[in-house]
């Protein structure tokens, strides 16, 4: 009960109203009396009000207070003053603050010790659309421009590797080549074997409506030999390998690494880029040769197990199925997957900003870049295939 009834004191506390009453006690002089709750939470009048009696009096040159009437006061009453003290100035009326009790006047004078900004209350202005469209398309000019220096300066790299005068160090590359190659083969696996079971899945839903179940070794075979085989690959060293890369070269900006080889007179397009090029150019083929078997063998396990299409039949079939043309479409691409996803990841590491939320960015922004490319690469590849095979 005795809960209860504190409970109900308190909202009866919050519920009570603030009242201002104004007289004119002299010709010059305007009482403002302040009695019940100034509280956040309480119902109290606004300065709009005492605004108005200001507008409806006239000759005034000098605001009071009476609070002894107040029975509780917080920020709520120290905002409402010190608006209170705005409208004075601007209309060039003095306040008298020595009847406000200490508390509110040393929060007054705390208050107005740091003057407030000039323009800090303006909104932010927001530039016209002519001008956000010219910054945009400065920016994707930079963008670009940026692109294109680092593609060169890499390709200017790869040919002093041909020309065997490329500097990085052998343990390096074979330490790239593990990480590109061998420890990616788990999550290769899994991902392929499962997209040869989702297309035998999807393919077995149509074609055991015509009875050509055995057709679905030629819809698995061609799809992951010609396209998903190379692009699933990609997608996975995107995520896993590019944004790696950025992640890396990223830190070492920051550490100021980068700038110590320049220093040394050592070319981080030659020793920290064409290693890692060179490592996903030669791991992602390889890789999705093992990715093309992976989703061949999960449509071999669908159509053993859900269209009575024995392995020895379905592997006979496959072999009809596929040439060596559609076997050279998905390579070459994957060779191109490897060069972009390369580029992107050592770009983007190689433009990060020094901090860790940069290093954090580079990373994503090098998975985005890949697969964008990857994409676009795939298109126009494609459209070439057909014009040229």
């Amino acid at each position: 009960m005795e809960e209860r009834a504190a409970v109900d004191a308190v909202r009866d506390t919050t519920r009570e109203r603030g009242e201002m009453h104004v007289s004119r006690p002299t010709e010059d002089t305007l009482l403002v009396r302040l009695s019940g709750s100034w509280t956040l939470h309480s119902d109290r009048p606004t300065v709009a009000e005492l605004r108005r009696q200001l507008d409806a009096e006239t000759r005034v040159q000098r605001v009071t207070f009476e609070t002894s009437g107040l029975t509780a006061w917080d920020s709520g009453l120290v905002t409402f003053l010190r608006n209170v003290e705005e409208l004075c100035r601007s209309r060039q009326i003095s306040i008298d603050r020595g009847t406000l009790p200490d508390g509110i006047r040393r929060l007054l004078d705390l208050a107005a010790a740091v003057p407030e900004r000039q323009g800090a209350r303006r909104g932010v202005a927001r530039d016209p659309l002519l001008a956000r469209l010219g910054k945009w398309g400065i920016g994707v000019g930079e963008a670009v421009s940026e692109m294109l220096r680092f593609i060169g300066e890499a390709f200017l790299a790869f040919l002093q590797l041909l020309r065997g005068r490329a500097s990085f160090r052998s343990s390096d590359l074979a330490l790239l080549l593990q990480e590109c190659g061998a420890q990616a083969l788990p999550i290769v696996t899994l991902i392929s074997f499962l997209v040869g079971a989702i297309l035998a899945f999807i393919g077995a839903v149509q074609l055991q409506q015509f009875g050509a179940q055995i057709y679905v070794a030629n819809l698995v075979g061609l799809a992951m030999a010609m396209e998903m085989g190379a692009m699933m690959t990609a997608i996975i060293m995107s995520g896993r390998t590019g944004a790696a890369f950025a992640a890396q070269l990223g830190t070492m900006q920051v550490n100021q690494e980068i700038d110590a080889l320049t220093t040394l007179g050592i070319s981080p397009m030659e020793f920290l880029v064409v290693p890692r090029m060179l490592a996903l150019v030669l791991m992602v083929p390889l890789l999705t040769v093992y990715a093309d078997l992976m989703g061949m063998l999960g449509g071999a396990a669908i159509g053993a197990t859900m269209l009575d299409v024995s392995l020895k039949v379905y592997f006979h079939q496959l072999q009809e199925a596929l040439t060596v043309k559609y076997c050279a479409q998905g390579l070459i691409k994957s060779a191109v997957y490897g060069v972009i996803i390369a580029l992107a990841g050592c770009m983007r590491g190689m433009q990060s900003g020094r901090s860790a939320a940069a290093v954090g960015q580079a990373a994503t922004s090098a998975v985005v870049t890949s697969i964008v490319g990857i994409i676009v690469a795939s298109a126009t590849l494609t459209v070439i295939y057909l014009q040229v095979w």
